[in-house]
């Protein structure tokens, strides 16, 4: 074999190892990628599975900025003071009594629909020292403002900007709601526009601690 034969074959060599170590390459990238995806934009499901087993789950938490404090009473108002004067609420802060957890952004067209629900069941579960939060997400601070002033909204609304904390507590679309007890426990979870009667039974099992589990509602709008 020729000098210049030989070269060209060695070049041959060298070029097919490294069309193999850039498709490896890119290989791996896409699979690194693939994983990241996975583990920021899939929702978890840890809450309603154990609630498909009629097992409590501790709630995930939150730790986020306040939207709007609300009107809590008297009660309510003295004894979340200290977490509220930062104008930063954390799930773990509320402990000690039950707490209706409500994903919603003023986009949402079934929100608007659940909106006088949620107003008067609070109205009525305050006297009980049962809280409300409500979380919005993806959405606009001025747009969410006047949500809540067109329907008198006069609970807890804290801020999620992005969808991180959706993805902690499983929501998958707007809007829906979770039933946590005064020990940091779901024990009920609506997806889609709740019913006065979910409202009923989700409140009660707040107080008393028996999972009821993940119940369809009404409709229902995806995340953006």
């Amino acid at each position: 074999m020729g000098p210049e034969r030989a070269a060209s074959s060695k070049n041959r060599r060298l070029l097919a190892r490294a069309g193999r170590v850039a498709t490896v390459g890119v290989l791996a990238l896409f699979l690194a990628l693939l994983g990241y995806g996975l583990v920021t934009k899939s929702p978890e499901t840890g809450i309603d599975d154990s609630l498909a087993r009629a097992s409590p789950v501790t709630a995930p938490g939150f730790d986020l900025p306040v939207l709007q404090p609300g009107s809590l009473g008297r009660g309510l108002a003295s004894r979340l003071a200290p977490a509220l004067a930062d104008r930063r609420v954390a799930l773990r802060e509320l402990g000690g009594r039950p707490v209706v957890v409500n994903f919603w952004a003023s986009w949402c067209v079934p929100c608007r629909e659940e909106a006088p629900l949620l107003e008067r069941s609070w109205r009525v579960a305050r006297r009980e020292e049962v809280l409300f939060v409500g979380v919005n997400q993806q959405d606009i601070t001025e747009d969410a403002r006047a949500f809540m002033r067109e329907f008198r909204i006069s609970y807890l609304n804290v801020r999620d900007q992005g969808n991180g904390t959706a993805r902690e507590w499983g929501v998958t679309g707007l809007p829906e709601t979770f039933f946590v007890t005064a020990e940091g426990k779901v024990v009920a979870h609506v997806i889609g526009v709740l019913s006065a009667e979910q409202m009923r039974e989700g409140l009660a099992a707040a107080r008393s601690g028996r999972a009821l589990g993940a119940r369809g509602g009404g409709e229902q709008r995806p995340t953006r």
